[in-house]
């Protein structure tokens, strides 16, 4: 009798702390010059800069902005992993911490104006690329 109220105990303590337990809340802001630029990460347009997205992976993170005047910018950014996050600490940060945690974290990324070529020298251009390949 004793061995399954204890049981029974345990087992009512183990399922209340999975559903008391704290939680990790993940954002990510991105920051452009000039603002107002679309912001596409992943193959996602997420909005207008600046703008601030939860997420809910770290790792590599594809990135495209545009903005009329200024050229696409297409890189890659890396999410760290924090140390909260990584086996075991995850566990207690996620399920028995009864506390929430933010993770925030901010991109900022500099746009440079368009530039434009003029005919003569799109002309110019095509020619020695032309000759290049004779």
């Amino acid at each position: 009798m004793v061995n399954r109220s204890i049981l029974a105990l345990a087992a009512a303590g183990a399922i209340l702390s999975v559903l008391l337990g704290g939680c990790v809340e993940r954002k990510l802001t991105i920051n452009t010059n000039p603002s107002g630029a679309v912001v596409v990460l992943n193959d996602e347009e997420i909005g207008e800069s600046p703008v601030t997205v939860p997420f809910n992976w770290y790792g590599d993170y594809n990135v495209r902005i545009s903005k009329e005047g200024y050229q696409t910018l297409k890189t890659h950014r890396e999410l760290e992993r924090p140390g909260h996050d990584k086996f075991p600490w995850d566990f207690f940060a996620q399920i028995l911490n009864p506390k929430r945690i933010v993770d925030e974290y901010e991109w900022m990324f500099e746009l440079a104006p368009k530039k434009e070529i003029s005919r003569e020298e799109l002309i110019k251009k095509a020619q020695e690329l032309k000759k290049q390949l004779e």
